[in-house]
């Protein structure tokens, strides 16, 4: 009998019966090979964590410049927000000041950086990649996309969790997998957080660098706000035009700043304790809450809203993970922020107790008068700072919403190569910038930018405590109690602070809601016309025995060299395909169906990218490929790179689906996972045949079914190995080199354009949402050849019309 063994990346095979090696050590080249044998990744485990105390104190001290602006700037005017209508009982100070206190410490401390944090995509944080971390665990994608393969990529290693804890987790597995609502309303949660950190980053500039700048009325009294707004929105052309540097430079050139004014303003919050009224730290006791909301009630409840400014930034940290690394962000914030904002805070409600009538300009009141303009300076460029997280984090999203085929394509340019999860957004930059400064015009003043901006945070909160928990079931699988703890605390009170944001709701939060309605709408429609599109075309595939009929057409003429086929369809044949044929009779010697697929996971290593499969009959060299990215992976590489890397895989294809062949299957069990596309088929002999329709290489699924038959050495198959000749390894060598020259004799890229439109008896809704937006969407973004940085000399598109 013969038995393969696997051995790290090799395929030993041996002859079990005489202990004699029967073919000698193989290395393996195939993606499937190495994820089928690797072990699991640690859920939640950041390739970062493993970083060296000097690269973790470097991203550390770019955290304070990209994430803590925002944050840091937060005392210029909570306090004179809160109070705007005056200070009605001495108490009052110590109510709020407890309020912040303790929603600081529980929203931004507890929540974000102790545990949401560890709630990260291998490295990558915010609301996608909880969505993604879910999408791993259970099939929620909407795009019916999946592979087999993939969650060869994607498992982790889920072993040693209680039975109860196992059977939670399956049972939420399958109320995701099999309730169409539920993939729907998460899909929505997801994208309308997304949509609200956009929004976001448009409304946190102007705040930010207006409250900066109208602190010149201290020593300008005559200045008036058109003055104001004018001197305002050069800043902001500024900041969006250093963007293109990349977080790494815009980091390294902004920490020295944010951290020199943190401990100044901690500096000065020390001072005004010590000199004013040490007594305020009583606040720390949670009884003055109490007794607040029993002096104010109705406007108690009502000031949350205000008091909600003061982790404003928050999501960012959680968001812009994927920049830094979780121990970089908490040493940074537990050392940097958070003593120097609960000082400045405690010191402003010193003052206060002393002079309560100068609430409206507490901030610079409160400083020093020999300190008043170095502050004042670095109160105007922490400001401007302070917009750079949601900026960042506006860049990251976007990049994200196309792993969800959510966004028109746009070209993502990564701007570190030390640091690859630092992107930069050319036309989403542009975009930003714009509207930021129309934001500014239009309104003005900070009063209802700031009532816009409280929404977009509350939302966020919300919707990232329901990702999570549906994590902590689903992934995590911890103890039920502890989960119940989580959601009774943070989802009750975060409804409250939200409730008090929508009681003001005409007064500044319909800013973001606007701009999130015209967000979702274009996100909502791009992705039910792609995911229309796909099903057409899954749904139209060319069949087997009608692609051999193409091919073996008597007119059909085989044109020298290379021609990659780009195709969205990671299953069949496209439609597109016999459309090509029945006009332009002829195909290239080789020809390869190329897809690009992006993962729910973070990256995809090179070795693990291309899936390759055969289209019959082989005679006439057609193939198809699924090249698969990570939602972070760059697309940034030129075609003459890809294609290289393509070949050279495809080679290594043909040696080892030539090298190894499989005699017979059988009694072999499989996990639940597997079943979809693995199915089982009784011959009339009575044996049982497996159909691996999916698999694009069929000796990698052998190897997965060796390695899944571990441990059950009587239901393990017999691989046979082929009995090799010198005239069969020549002939593989001449099939390699073959391919070889035909791409040294050109390669051209035929891009698949297909024009969508609704069917003519659809509802008009679905004319203007398919004719008009869609289309809109599609001419006015990238097109795919650009995308992939295809030579427009070497480009031939193939066009057709799809009606849905």
């Amino acid at each position: 009998m013969v038995l393969t063994v696997e051995k790290d990346s090799r395929l030993d095979v041996v002859d079990v019966e005489s202990g004699l090696d029967v073919v000698s050590v193989v290395d393996r080249q195939d993606s499937l090979f190495r994820e089928a044998v690797r072990d699991g990744h640690h859920a939640g485990a950041s390739h970062y964590e493993q970083d060296s105390w000097r690269r973790t104190l470097g991203l550390g001290f770019q955290c304070v410049g990209i994430l803590y602006g925002d944050i840091g700037t937060s005392p210029l005017y909570v306090y004179s927000t809160t109070f705007k209508q005056g200070i009605s009982h001495p108490d009052d100070i110590l109510g709020v000041l407890s309020l912040i206190i303790y929603s600081f410490m529980l929203f931004t401390v507890i929540k974000i950086v102790f545990v949401a944090l560890h709630a990260n995509d291998d490295g990558d944080g915010g609301t996608f990649a909880l969505y993604s971390l879910i999408s791993r665990y259970a099939k929620v994608s909407l795009i019916p996309n999946q592979q087999a393969e993939d969650e060869l990529i994607s498992r982790y290693n889920n072993h040693g969790k209680p039975s109860a804890t196992r059977r939670r987790a399956h049972w939420l597995k399958q109320l995701l997998e099999t309730s169409k609502s539920a993939k729907i309303w998460l899909f929505l949660l997801t994208i309308l957080a997304i949509a609200m950190v956009i929004s976001d980053a448009v409304l946190t500039p102007p705040i930010s660098v207006l409250s900066a700048v109208s602190g010149l009325k201290e020593k300008a009294p005559d200045l008036t706000t058109d003055q104001i707004v004018w001197i305002t929105v050069p800043i902001l052309v500024l900041l969006f035009a250093i963007q293109r540097l990349g977080t790494d430079k815009v980091g390294y050139s902004f920490a020295p700043i944010i951290l020199l004014w943190l401990f100044l303003i901690g500096g000065v919050g020390l001072y005004n304790l010590v000199k004013y009224d040490v007594g305020v730290l009583k606040a720390f006791n949670p009884k003055y809450i109490v007794d607040y909301f029993r002096r104010n009630k109705k406007e108690g409840w009502v000031s949350l809203g205000d008091i909600l400014l003061v982790f404003t930034g928050t999501e960012a940290i959680f968001a812009n993970l994927g920049y830094f690394s979780i121990r970089s962000i908490q040493l940074s914030f537990s050392f940097g922020l958070l003593p120097s904002i609960l000082l400045t805070y405690i010191g402003q409600a010193a003052y206060l107790r002393m002079y309560p009538e100068h609430f409206a300009d507490i901030f610079f009141r409160s400083t020093p008068s020999t300190l008043f303009w170095p502050t004042f300076i670095l109160a105007i460029a922490a400001s401007i700072i302070g917009s750079q997280a949601m900026i960042s984090c506006a860049f990251a999203t976007v990049s994200h919403l196309q792993t969800l085929s959510c966004f028109p394509r746009v070209r993502v340019l990564h701007t570190s190569k030390q640091f690859p999860g630092q992107l930069y957004i050319p036309e989403v930059n542009l975009l930003l910038c714009i509207a930021a400064c129309l934001v500014t015009i239009s309104f003005k003043t900070t009063t209802i930018i700031g009532k816009a901006h409280e929404l977009c945070v509350i939302l966020v909160m919300i919707i990232t405590t329901l990702l999570m928990t549906i994590v902590m079931l689903l992934v995590w699988k911890i103890n039920i109690w502890w989960i119940a703890l989580f959601f009774i605390v943070f989802i009750p009170t975060e409804s409250i602070y939200l409730s008090s944001v929508l009681y003001k709701f005409t007064h500044g939060p319909y800013v973001p809601v606007a701009m999130s309605a015209v967000l979702m709408v274009a996100m909502i429609v791009w992705h039910y016309v792609h995911v229309k599109r796909y099903k057409y075309e899954l749904k139209h595939t060319t069949s087997p025995n009608k692609v051999k009929e193409l091919l073996e057409r008597h007119d059909l003429k085989r044109v020298p060299g290379v021609g990659l086929f780009y195709t969205e369809l990671v299953q069949g044949i496209p439609p597109i395909f016999p459309h090509l044929i029945e006009n332009i009779p002829s195909i290239h010697s080789v020809l390869i169906f190329v897809s690009i697929k992006r993962l729910h996971v973070p990256h995809v290593d090179v070795s693990d990218r291309f899936l390759f499969r055969q289209v019959e009959p082989k005679d006439y060299k057609v193939f198809r490929c699924v090249a698969r990215y990570g939602y972070r992976d760059s697309l940034d590489q030129q075609a003459k790179d890809f294609v290289l890397v393509l070949i050279e895989q495809l080679q290594y294809y043909i040696r080892d689906v030539n090298l190894y062949t499989v005699d017979e299957l059988q009694n072999i069990s499989y996990p639940g996972s597997r079943n979809q596309s693995l199915s089982r088929e009784l011959k009339p002999s009575g044996r049982h045949a497996i159909h691996a329709e999916e698999m694009m290489t069929p000796i990698e699924s052998f190897s997965e079914l060796t390695t899944l038959s571990n441990g059950a050495s009587n239901r393990l198959p017999q691989f046979q190995a082929s009995r090799m000749n010198i005239a069969e390894l020549a002939k593989i060598e001449e099939e390699q080199k073959f391919i070889q020259s035909e791409m040294e004799k050109g390669v051209v890229y035929i891009l698949g354009e297909s024009e969508v439109v609704a069917k003519p008896h659809s509802s008009l809704l679905k004319k203007i949402v398919v004719n008009y937006i869609y289309s809109f969407l599609r001419k006015n973004f990238m097109q795919g050849e650009k995308m992939l940085s295809i030579p427009h000399g070497k480009l031939l598109k193939v066009g057709i019309s799809y009606e849905i």
